[in-house]
């Protein structure tokens, strides 16, 4: 009876211990379980840097229009960088024609019946720093356009007309001035972005330039010298 229960003891014994090649085959299992896990752990950190950097993209650019639009209030244009002559899909076609009323609201002015005569559309605002920039210079240019035929004619917009028109009191302007649409058609028409913005028409009705920015004498002169070519 006693022989009986150590042996089954040692059996037990036996059972409970494993063999070389069972301990080797456990390892094996292990190393894949190790490497699986470093693998989930470098899976993770990479696709926590990629969403970390995807935020910062995002927020960056939820600060950038947000810039654009302070830079844009305080300089009365766009990009800097993007001022003087530029290009336009509207050089080569004709002028887009509109009525607009003066903004003493004297008169209609139709854009259509002033074919034949060079004109020079500066588009602007009494709260644009670039046009009160500009306006002094348009004033004193009025005089040398006259002697060349040349029609310059101011549109305001984004704001009441009289607005518009304590500008013009300001300045003293005195050549022609209309006021744009409240919805801006007569901008939007010319491809205005930003304001000053001033395009070239020849006598022919076609658009030869567009300046954008302040303008200055030799822009003027650069863009003049287009409407005789």
């Amino acid at each position: 009876m006693e022989v009986k229960q150590v042996t089954t003891k040692a059996q037990e014994g036996q059972n409970i211990q494993s063999t070389p090649a069972e301990q080797a085959h456990v390892g094996e299992q292990t190393v894949p379980r190790k490497r699986s896990r470093k693998r989930s752990i470098t899976i993770f950190i990479a696709v926590s840097a990629l969403n970390v950097g995807l935020l910062v993209l995002l927020w960056t650019q939820l600060l950038t229009p947000a810039a654009n639009v302070s830079n844009q209030q305080s300089s009365g244009f766009g990009d800097s960088s993007a001022v003087g002559d530029i290009s336009s899909p509207l050089i080569g076609k004709t002028m887009p024609d509109f009525t607009l009323a003066t903004l003493d609201g004297s008169k209609q002015v139709h854009l259509a019946t002033l074919k034949g005569t060079p004109l020079v559309l500066n588009f602007w605002a009494s709260w644009c720093t670039g046009c009160q920039q500009e306006v002094p210079f348009l004033q004193k240019a009025q005089g040398q356009l006259k002697a060349q035929n040349v029609v310059l004619m101011g549109i305001e917009g984004q704001e009441a007309a009289s607005a518009g028109q304590a500008f013009l009191q300001k300045y003293n302007l005195n050549y022609l001035n209309v006021h744009d649409t409240t919805d801006g058609t007569t901008a939007i028409s010319y491809g205005v972005t930003a304001f000053p913005e001033t395009l070239f028409i020849n006598s022919k009705g076609i658009v030869v330039a567009k300046w954008i920015g302040p303008l200055t004498d030799k822009g003027l002169q650069l863009e003049l010298a287009k409407m005789t070519r």
